[in-house]
C-alpha cells in the first residue's frame, strides 16, 4: 500500500470505508461478532469528555461505585471491559478475598478455594474466563447435587441468568442455597435489562453483571456489575491498574465513563415505552413489504428473559418463491447497502432493536427485492467417481495462522463414502467424508479438503476460525 498523501496537520479520523470496511444495517440484535450496539449520545458525549483529564483509576472507580450504587440501589457498582472480564474478575475476587498474596499467585490456587460450581445443562465457553483466573468449575444438576457439591473448596455458585429457561434449578434456589452455607453467587445477566429494583439482588444474590455494549448502549468493550461492595472492590484488586493475570482486562476512564452514562440514560432519561413502540413500528414496515409474496407467512415472537424486543419471524414455501432462507441471507448481506437479519427455525427473523431511523424501510425494500427475485436451478453435475482408495492410517498435520496441530485418522473406504475415526492430543471422535475422482473431504475435528496423491493428501481446513488452515497428510504403514 501506497503510504498516505495527506497534508501533515490535516489527517481526517479513519472511517470504514477508508479502511475498505462494509458496515451494516443491524436488523439482527446485539452480537459481538457484528460488534454489539450503537452507544447512545451521551454515553458518546462521556467518553470524549472523560479523554480530556486525568484521574487516579482506582479514585475514579469509587467515584463511579458510588454513583453507580445510588442510581441502581445496589450496595456498590463496578465497570469492567466486558461481561466476560466481570466472570473472569469476581471469580478471582471470591477465590482472593482480595489478600494481595493471594491475588499475586492467581492463577496457581493451591491452598485457596477455587472451586465453581455451575449447572452442568448451562456449561458455555465463558468457563474459560473462570480458568484463567485459576477456578475449577464443578457441575451439577440438581438442587441435591448442588447440597452435596459445596464444600470447603467452594469459592463461588455461578448463575447463566440468560440461560434461565433451559436451567433445572432455578436461580431462586441457586442463590438460595448459596447464602445457607455461606457462599458468594454470581449471575450473569448480560444480555438482559437492567432493572431496579433489582431481581437477582432482591433474590439475595452477591453480584450481578450485564453486558455494556447490548440493551444499555454502551462502549462495546465495557460490562456493569452491581452488588455486594467487598466482592466488587476485590475483583478490581485483580485487574488493572494493579498487576496479575487480569491486568489485560484494562477498563480505560473513556469507557468507564460512556458506561456510566449509559447506565444514567437507560434508568433516567430513555423512554422504554416509546422505545417498544418505535420497534413495533419498524417490524410492522417489514412485516407489510412481504406480506403479498406467495406462501409467506409472519409471526411476531415476544422475547424471553433476555434481549428484550419483539421479533419477526418470516417462513415461506422455498419451492414457491425459489429462494431459500440462506440464499435470501447471503443475498442481503453482499447487497449495497449490506443488512444484516438472523437465520432461525427454517426461515428469516427481524430483530429491531439496533435499528435506527429510516432503516426499517431499506431493510423492507431489500428484503422484499431479496425474496421475490427467483435464483435459477443451476443443474447438478453427478460426482465423479472415486480414483484412489484411502482407506488405511494417516497422520495429519494442520497448520493454523501461527502454529501446527497434529491427528491422526483410521478411514475405511466403500466406494465414494469414508467413514472412520479421529484422534487430536486433546480429543477424539467419528469421521465421515466422500471421495470423488481424487478429491476427498473429511469430516471430523475440522473439515479437511484437499487432492489425494498417492500415499499423500493435502488442502484447506475449516477450522470455525476466520481464516482458513492448511493441511497435509501422509499414510502410515
Amino acid at each position: 500500500m501506497a503510504p498516505s498523501t495527506s497534508t501533515p496537520g490535516k489527517i481526517q479520523p479513519p472511517t470504514y470505508a477508508s479502511i475498505g470496511v462494509r458496515p451494516v444495517i443491524n436488523a439482527s440484535g446485539t452480537y459481538t461478532v457484528w460488534s454489539g450496539s450503537r452507544m447512545v449520545d451521551v454515553a458518546a458525549q462521556a467518553m470524549v469528555e472523560a479523554t480530556n483529564g486525568y484521574v487516579r483509576i482506582a479514585e475514579l472507580m469509587e467515584g463511579i461505585g458510588a454513583r453507580l450504587a445510588e442510581i441502581t440501589g445496589a450496595e456498590w457498582g463496578y465497570i469492567t471491559c466486558s461481561c466476560a472480564a466481570a466472570i473472569n474478575e469476581i471469580t478471582a475476587a471470591a477465590i482472593t478475598g482480595g489478600d494481595p498474596e493471594k491475588v499475586s499467585r492467581l492463577p496457581d490456587t493451591t491452598g485457596m478455594r477455587n472451586e465453581i460450581i455451575q449447572e452442568a445443562c448451562l456449561r458455555s465457553g465463558y468457563e474459560a474466563c473462570m480458568n484463567i483466573a485459576g477456578g475449577r468449575v464443578v457441575t451439577v444438576e440438581t438442587e441435591t447435587d448442588l447440597r452435596a457439591a459445596i464444600g470447603e473448596r467452594t469459592a463461588l455458585v455461578f448463575i447463566d441468568g440468560d440461560a434461565e429457561g433451559g436451567s433445572r434449578i432455578t436461580p431462586e434456589r441457586m442463590i438460595a442455597v448459596a447464602r445457607e452455607h455461606g457462599v458468594p453467587s454470581f449471575v450473569d445477566a448480560a444480555a438482559q435489562r437492567l432493572h431496579v429494583p433489582n431481581r437477582y439482588l432482591e433474590m439475595g444474590a452477591d453480584a450481578v453483571a450485564y453486558s455494556g455494549g447490548k440493551c444499555l448502549r454502551g462502549p462495546q468493550a465495557s460490562g456493569l456489575v452491581i452488588g455486594n461492595k467487598g466482592l466488587l472492590r476485590a475483583a478490581f484488586l485483580n485487574t488493572s491498574p494493579h498487576g496479575g493475570q487480569g491486568r489485560g482486562l484494562k477498563v480505560g476512564k473513556e469507557e468507564a465513563m460512556a458506561l456510566l452514562g449509559a447506565v444514567e440514560a437507560f434508568l433516567l432519561g430513555r423512554d422504554h415505552d416509546a422505545e417498544w413502540e418505535m420497534w413495533e413500528g419498524y417490524l410492522e414496515t417489514v412485516q407489510a413489504a412481504v406480506a403479498d409474496l406467495p406462501s409467506v407467512k409472519t409471526e411476531k415472537e415476544m422475547p424471553g428473559i433476555a434481549n428484550v424486543t419483539p421479533f419477526l419471524n418470516i417462513s415461506w414455501d422455498a419451492d414457491a418463491l425459489q429462494r431459500t432462507p440462506q440464499q435470501v441471507y447471503a443475498e442481503l448481506l453482499d447487497g449495497e447497502p449490506r443488512v444484516l437479519v438472523s437465520l432461525r427455525g427454517g426461515g428469516i427473523q427481524v430483530n429491531p432493536y439496533m435499528m435506527e431511523d429510516g432503516d426499517a424501510g431499506i431493510v423492507a425494500q431489500k428484503l422484499h427485492q431479496a425474496m421475490s427475485t427467483p435464483i435459477p436451478e443451476e443443474p447438478e453435475i453427478p460426482a465423479a467417481p472415486p480414483t484412489v482408495d484411502i482407506s488405511g492410517d494417516w497422520l495429519v498435520k494442520v497448520q493454523f495462522v501461527c502454529g501446527e496441530g497434529v491427528q491422526s485418522l483410521h478411514i475405511e473406504q466403500d466406494g465414494a463414502q469414508v467413514q472412520g475415526s479421529y484422534r487430536t492430543q486433546y480429543s477424539q471422535g467419528d469421521l465421515s467424508g466422500q471421495v470423488a475422482g481424487d478429491q476427498v473431504t473429511l469430516h471430523g475435528r475440522y473439515q479437511l479438503t484437499g487432492t489425494v496423491d498417492g500415499g499423500e493428501m493435502q488442502g484447506t481446513a475449516n477450522v470455525g476460525q476466520e481464516w482458513p488452515a492448511t493441511w497435509s497428510a501422509k499414510r502410515e504403514g
